[in-house]
């Protein structure tokens, strides 16, 4: 373990503080919990996964760590629950955690979190290897999977596209029929934040719409077809993939990670020309670009056992450094700087600031 760790309190101490945070927990006092507990992003689900085997490996007379996949926002809504067992210890989140979110976890009692950046993931839109291939315009996905587009004299209509050649000439004759992620995932704000709210700023009269009603050009942008275009898919990223098999002619939005594990089965379609690479995604070329993060309780640490280890191990260069176990499994790493600076993070357990939006 590192010296700079902070060292471990005393057992009496540890005891003192577990009844604390037993008694905090909502609902009254409960049962102190002995296992790391992980909630929330199903793209950082695999990620959390490999780190708990491998700490669970390392720390066999611990509790193996339990991960669960809830989407982003419904981990971190369990997350800022409250203080105590019967809360999680870590949020997994595909995307930064919200003011709102923040907020609401104050008002719970959750004052001191720690977020840790693990690295970056891209989110792809894909077909099976044997669909159409696509080179989407960022316009082209808020004109295909939008719920409303402009209509004659300023107006907004219900999107009466039915095949993407009706969207873009340039692209095939083919239906539009997505699968992607649910309101609660992480990836599907991430797709409505990347791709389809600068998407919409690239049609004039949205653009329009931005400048004088920010808040209806969200409405605008952020709210995807109900009428069988988009089909939320759940929380399973695996799902979309099967599904893309099983159905010829759709598309699937997911993260690249899941992509980097199925190219046999799956492929990715360009955005603006670009194709999802590591480097493309990395370096910030790829429009869909996005950071994975870890959200964590500084009120636990010290009381869940083996917690700050855990953080030390998920930060560490043979997790998520180049060519670290992490990356295996389509996990696109931090430059060294920056992984450097979350490190020093994770070590001294240093509080975030509040969101500014």
């Amino acid at each position: 373990m590192p010296a700079s760790l902070p060292r471990r309190l005393s057992v009496a101490a540890t005891a003192v503080m577990a009844l604390s945070l037993a008694a905090c927990g909502q609902g009254g006092p409960r049962t102190a919990r002995d296992g790391i507990w992980a909630a929330g992003s199903s793209t950082v689900f695999p990620f959390a996964t490999r780190v708990a085997e491998n700490f669970a490996r390392n720390n066999p007379d611990a509790s193996p760590p339990r991960v669960e996949s809830l989407g982003t926002g419904g981990g971190i809504q369990a997350f800022c629950q409250g203080v105590g067992p019967s809360t999680p210890d870590i949020a997994n989140a595909s995307r930064p955690m919200k003011k709102s979110e923040f907020e609401k976890c104050a008002e719970n009692g959750v004052t001191e979190i720690v977020e840790l950046k693990i690295g970056y993931d891209g989110i792809v839109v894909a077909t099976s290897r044997t669909g159409n291939s696509f080179n989407f315009e960022l316009n082209d996905l808020y004109e295909g999977l939008a719920k409303e587009v402009p209509g004659p004299n300023g107006t907004f209509v219900l999107n009466p596209a039915r095949t993407w050649n009706q969207v873009n000439s340039g692209l095939p004759n083919q239906r539009i029929q997505v699968y992607g992620p649910p309101p609660t995932s992480g990836t599907r704000d991430a797709f409505l934040e990347l791709g389809m709210t600068p998407g919409a700023k690239l049609v004039p009269a949205a653009a329009v719409v931005a400048a004088q009603d920010p808040d209806r050009f969200e409405g605008l942008a952020h709210t995807v077809r109900e009428d069988g275009s988009w089909i939320d898919s759940g929380e399973n990223d695996n799902a979309i993939l099967q599904t893309l098999t099983r159905t010829p002619g759709s598309l699937g939005v997911f993260g690249f990670s899941f992509l980097e594990q199925n190219l046999d089965t799956v492929k990715a379609e360009t955005i603006d020309g670009v194709y999802p690479t590591a480097e493309a995604i990395a370096n910030g070329t790829y429009p869909l670009a996005r950071s994975l993060f870890i959200y964590v309780k500084k009120a636990h640490v010290g009381v869940t056992p083996g917690l700050q280890e855990f953080l030390i191990e998920f930060t560490s260069e043979a997790a998520v450094g180049q060519g670290g176990y992490l990356q295996d499994r389509g996990l696109v790493p931090l430059p060294e700087p920056e992984l450097v600076a979350q490190r020093g993070i994770a070590t001294m357990l240093t509080p975030m600031a509040r969101p500014e939006k």
